[in-house]
């Protein structure tokens, strides 16, 4: 079986949905994880992998940890864009960054970092299928 190594980095750009958002019209901070997982799930697509398959396999990506830092306020209808990294990705865990900016001036909204770890669906640690290491 023959692997290609993953792309470092993978960016999509989206436009905010009414839904998204708060009473003052901006995006809510719960809403910025799903921006992130989305960019996940694209990223391994990208990749030529789905994350449906991925559980087809019995194994599942869950986020073991999350640090946001809230830079800005994106609102109803901007459009922005996302950006998702693979800062490491061996063993079990992957780590991702990501960088989400509106796309018409640039500005920087949200940074954010994950670790997201490789379970089977009893929950024990798995070992990350080889195209999902970098490492």
């Amino acid at each position: 079986m023959s692997f290609t190594p993953m792309p470092l980095e993978h960016s999509l750009e989206f436009r905010v949905s009414y839904y998204e958002t708060d009473g003052q019209a901006r995006v809510h901070h719960s809403q910025y994880l799903n921006f992130f997982e989305r960019g996940r799930v694209e990223l391994m697509r990208f990749l030529g992998h789905s994350y449906r398959n991925l559980e087809a396999t019995g194994l599942m990506l869950v986020v073991a940890e999350m640090n946001v830092r809230y830079l800005g306020a994106a609102q109803f209808d901007d459009i922005l864009k996302l950006t998702t990294s693979v800062t490491e990705a061996r063993g079990a865990t992957i780590r991702h960054a990501y960088r989400l900016v509106r796309s018409d001036d640039d500005s920087l909204i949200v940074q954010a970092d994950s670790r997201i770890a490789c379970v089977d669906r009893d929950g024990r640690v798995r070992r990350l299928p080889a195209y999902l290491r970098v490492v």
